[in-house]
Formats: structure tokens, sequence, C-alpha cells
């Protein structure tokens, strides 16, 4: 208990899925968390289940005018901000021949866009504070090649490389703020649980992907968020 005490920390996603591991688990920790979510009714309902000083916010993560208004009310609520867990994805089940244009800009929009805002406009709010942490959400995917899922497995390799990009700034800039990217593999989350629905008819490989896992089996969000907070 208490490893982030008196911390603020704005989680996206949080409102499902491994976010709302993250976020529980900080204001487990004694952070006050931003439960940041597009899901608004889902994010009030983590915030009330937390208590305060948690509160909710709608945040579309590819929106700058949107990151804008939520790292600014934060600051108006906590005077601080000290940790964004960039968490909010999406997946699309396609490979490179199958994936449309479209289908690739919406991924990358909230998958890379969205961590490029947060870290751009987070940045300057942890350095008023005198420094902070950032946690990207990438993914195995990123690290090897992943055929099912072309704009997803694309849009995680960018988040680790601009996870570097961000860390080795901030570190020149002596601003004191970490930058860092955990790779989960296969997760039990309402996004996986989706892809597993479609997979028997779509793209059989994709279960097989998720199943490759050390343990033999689908991670909890949980196990995410405890390599996340500690």
């Amino acid at each position: 208990m208490g490893r982030v005490a008196a911390k603020v920390a704005i989680v996206t996603g949080a409102a499902s899925g491994l976010g709302r591991a993250q976020a529980t688990l900080l204001a487990r920790e004694g952070a006050s968390v931003v439960v940041a979510d597009v899901n608004e009714a889902g994010g009030a309902s983590l915030a009330a289940e937390l208590g305060a000083p948690a509160c909710a916010l709608r945040l579309d993560v590819r929106d700058e005018a949107s990151w804008q208004q939520v790292i600014a009310e934060t600051l108006r609520r906590y005077g601080r901000l000290d940790v964004l867990v960039n968490n909010a994805g999406i997946v699309v089940l396609a490979t490179i021949e199958e994936t449309t244009l479209e289908q690739w800009r919406r991924v990358q929009a909230v998958n890379s866009d969205g961590v490029f805002l947060g870290c751009k406009h987070a940045i300057p709010a942890m350095r008023g504070g005198g420094g902070g942490s950032i946690v990207n959400l990438s993914s195995t995917a990123g690290l090897i090649g992943t055929p099912a899922f072309a704009a997803y497995a694309a849009s995680k390799g960018a988040v680790r490389s601009l996870t570097k990009t961000v860390a080795v700034h901030c570190a020149q800039r002596g601003y004191a703020i970490r930058c860092n990217s955990v790779h989960p593999g296969g997760i039990d989350t309402p996004m996986t649980q989706g892809l597993g629905a479609l997979a028997a008819d779509a793209a059989p490989m994709a279960l097989e992907a998720l199943a490759k896992q050390p343990l033999s089996r689908m991670g909890k969000p949980e196990d995410v968020a405890s390599g996340d907070v500690h």
C-alpha cells in the first residue's frame, strides 16, 4: 500500500480491461486517479467505485483538444500530474492484404496518435510539478511479426519506438520524467474476447497468436497492472 501515495495519475481507456485494472491498482496504492475514457458511463461507474478523490473525464485520445481539456482539468482539480498511463487501444483483425486504409488510419489514430498526444501534453504538466512517469502500453505484437493484426502490430511498434524517443528527450532536457513501454502478450480483456468470437470464421491464426503464452494461458489485466505500478 502507498507506493504512489499523494500522486496524481491519468489512465486512458480506463473504463474496462487493462485500463480498469491499472486505475484500480493505482487508487489502491494511494494515487488520485483520473479515469479517462470515451465511454463516459463506464468511466463514471469506475470512478464511483474507486471513490474520492478519483474522478472520471471524457477523453477521445485521437483529439488534441480533448487531451488539452483533460490535462487542464486534472491540474485544476489536483494541482499536478505525476503519472500518465497511455493504455487506450483498439485492434482490427485483418492481414496486410485485408486491411483497408480506413481501418489502418482508425487503428493508428487511437493507438499511435493517442500515445503521441498524451506524451506531448503530459510532459509540460509533469515538468511543472518536478517530474513524473509515463507508461505506454505497447504489445508483443510490436516486437514480432503478427500477420493477423497488421495495423495493430504496426501501431504498437510505433509506440515502442516513440517511448524510447520520449525517454531520451526527457533525459537530455533534464526533466526527471521517465517514459517506459509495457509489452503484454494475449490478455483476457473485452477487446481480445471479441477477437475470439470472430476468429472461428475470420482468421483462426488470431487465436493461435493469442494462445502463445509462456504461462500457457491468457494473461489477466491484473498481471499487467501489477507490473506497471510495482
